[in-house]
């Protein structure tokens, strides 16, 4: 048994491959046991803590470009402190990985490869060089039938008040979404869990995940992939993390086509 086998559960995995491909208006899962479970608690335990005093605040009354937010915040701290973003459409904490001190970008290359940082765990650390791996990206290749490699990576927490609107990106033909989720004990029928709706409404939801714990949904971009997060009411940390794959070439670059501004995940 390889160490990269002790990370992701792919046999859980694997056993959705087929009823995703399939799914229609949307390709979407929802997969419990996404990582093997001594390899999450280590993820558990070494998620890393909000401290309100250095969290970095961003509303839309002041907002840039993307590109222009997070260069600025990861040069402030945003590597090792969480970004706090509220606009009309969202309510939600932020975290990126920087490599230590250096920004990364969220859209650089797939030829940028693994650089560690010391500001998470040695588990986080595992995890993100996974996230470059042959094994991993082949796989998910099998799952979606998506030729995709790593785009970015985040991490994402919501607390009381947080949520997001229903949307929908449709920036490109080849994108995949992995929402892993690390909540433990969350009530069924409590908001927090990313929703799936054929439109961008709410009341057309197909499904919601109640069970945060060691769980991850994914759905493949496009004008159907609508979803969103009903407002959090109780004191409570959703805490997840964003995968983002998509097709790459050396020679065009990513597939998206070329878009307007979209919201984030949350």
């Amino acid at each position: 048994m390889t160490e990269n086998s002790n990370i992701i559960n792919w046999e859980n995995v694997f056993t959705h491959s087929k009823a995703f491909q399939e799914n229609k208006p949307v390709k979407w899962a929802f997969i419990e046991e996404f990582f093997v479970r001594d390899f999450y608690e280590k993820l558990y335990e070494t998620y890393p803590k909000k401290d309100d005093s250095k969290t970095i605040t961003r509303d839309s009354a002041n907002e840039k470009s993307e590109e222009e937010n997070i260069t600025s915040e990861l040069a402030t701290g945003g590597g090792t402190n969480w970004s706090y973003e509220t606009t009309d459409d969202a309510n939600a904490y932020r975290k990126w990985w920087t490599g230590g001190s250096n920004p990364i970008q969220p859209k650089s290359t797939p030829d940028r490869g693994f650089v560690e940082d010391p500001t998470f765990s040695e588990s986080w650390n595992q995890l993100y060089r996974y996230l470059f791996s042959d094994e991993l990206i082949s796989n998910f290749r099998k799952f979606s039938g998506i030729p995709v490699k790593l785009k970015q990576f985040s991490l994402m927490l919501l607390t009381r008040g947080g949520y997001q609107l229903p949307h929908s990106h449709n920036i490109g033909p080849a994108s995949l979404l992995i929402l892993p989720y690390f909540s433990k004990n969350w009530k069924k029928g409590d908001p927090g869990g990313t929703y799936i709706t054929p439109d961008d409404t709410e009341s057309n939801m197909i499904f919601e995940p109640s069970n945060l714990d060691n769980t991850a949904i994914i759905f493949q971009d496009g004008p159907h992939a609508g979803h969103g997060v009903r407002q959090i009411t109780k004191d409570v940390e959703r805490r997840a993390v964003q995968i983002y794959l998509e097709k790459y070439s050396s020679e065009t670059g990513w597939s998206e086509y070329n878009k307007k501004r979209e919201l984030r995940e949350i």
